[in-house]
């Protein structure tokens, strides 16, 4: 298995205000963007040539990655000019393929952190004769995933597409978004119109008879479809929960890029990562984050599994937890932003305009609007 299909086609809508201006596999995880963890992975298992099916912002992908010869893979690219599903892009992206249709072909999407065993899901591909092999793991509440029940062989029984009632949770494996294809299946996809992988295309394969294999794999596995997600996979990679040839640095507490500015009495831990030109001042704590470049925590601020995005200020004493700052925001002194909110790119968030406790006093305009409020009416008896 020397070609692989990866899907980083998606708007990543559950991410912003980060993924404005970035398409969601191109965000900084553990310091360098998400699919170069992949690229990695996949490369180890043999893989030298990468399509990858682009739509949004595909620009960005060409721009930063080029050919792939820095990441020591051939990458050929093919955008997909309408909305096509997850079927449809992997159709599309199969006419940038070169291997035969007998041949193996990796299939992943592009928002996935996983352990998975890359080469041993082939072994078992090529061994057993299947047309799709299919990544599964377990997960506690199935309800937000396609179920994909298997037999004692491990042969997919049916799909069940995010159950609605508890009857139809009939087992806790889910589609865990990778797959090896033969590459004569994936041309059995229809062409020009949008397909469901899910949906259509897996069932249609099981209703034809064809053998469509689960393997059930309980490593690391993450989808990194919302910040918390993103923190957390991020964190994770820099403590060396999961392994990434990919990151840029020794596994710790936190990892530093080479212009980041931590000053003296600053304090990282849990994983987090200070990304080049980022600014870390004295007296400021930050736990489990990623701070993107050329932003500035400012001294005596605490940041706890957040996001702070690009060039993006973080006022004195201000705290952030669980919070999402967009590029170029800033945050001024003496803000206390809770867990899930959102700051949009650009924004200015004056001093103390968020708090979660009382603030610290008033502010001219403040001062200015009370004394109308207070003066006394005209005309009133004294």
């Amino acid at each position: 298995m020397t070609e692989a299909i990866m899907l980083v086609g998606g708007k990543g809508t559950r991410l912003r205000p980060l993924t404005t201006h970035t398409p969601k596999p191109m965000l900084p995880v553990a310091g360098v963007p998400f699919i170069a963890h992949q690229l990695a992975r996949a490369a180890a298992a043999g893989v030298t040539r990468v399509v990858l099916a682009t739509s949004y912002l595909a620009e960005v992908f060409v721009d930063h990655f080029k050919d792939g010869s820095p990441y020591g893979i051939e990458l050929v690219y093919l955008t997909e000019k309408e909305p096509l599903g997850t079927g449809g892009a992997i159709r599309n992206a199969a006419s940038g393929l070169t291997c035969g249709p007998d041949e193996p072909v990796l299939v992943f999407n592009g928002d996935i952190l996983s352990g998975v065993d890359i080469a041993a899901l082939r072994d078992g591909h090529v061994a057993t004769g299947a047309d799709v092999t299919l990544h599964l793991t377990r997960v506690e509440d199935p309800r937000a995933f396609g179920l994909v029940p298997t037999d004692e062989n491990g042969r997919v029984l049916e799909f069940l597409e995010k159950p609605e009632t508890p009857e139809q949770i009939v087992t806790d494996q889910i589609n865990a978004g990778c797959y090896v294809f033969t590459r004569s299946v994936i041309d059995r996809i229809p062409t020009g119109r949008e397909v469901s992988v899910e949906r259509e295309t897996f069932p249609e394969l099981l209703n034809s008879g064809a053998l469509l294999r689960g393997v059930v794999d309980t490593s690391y596995w993450l989808d990194l479809g919302t910040p918390a997600a993103f923190v957390r996979g991020s964190a994770d990679l820099v403590l060396g929960k999961v392994d990434s040839p990919a990151v840029p640095g020794p596994t710790g507490e936190a990892l530093l890029l080479p212009d980041a500015d931590v000053q003296p009495g600053a304090v990282l831990s849990c994983g987090t990562v200070v990304s080049d030109g980022a600014v870390v001042e004295p007296g400021a704590i930050v736990e489990g984050s990623v701070i993107l470049p050329g932003a500035v925590i400012s001294a005596d601020a605490f940041v706890k599994d957040s996001i702070v995005g690009a060039y993006a200020t973080i006022g004195a004493r201000t705290s952030l937890d669980g919070a999402v700052i967009g590029d170029g925001a800033i945050v001024e002194a003496d803000n206390e932003l809770p867990n899930g909110i959102r700051i949009a790119c650009g924004t200015l968030l004056p001093v103390g305009a968020v708090r979660t406790t009382a603030g610290p006093g008033g502010c001219p305009a403040g001062e200015t609007s009370a004394a109308v409020v207070h003066a006394p009416a005209v005309g009133a008896q004294r």
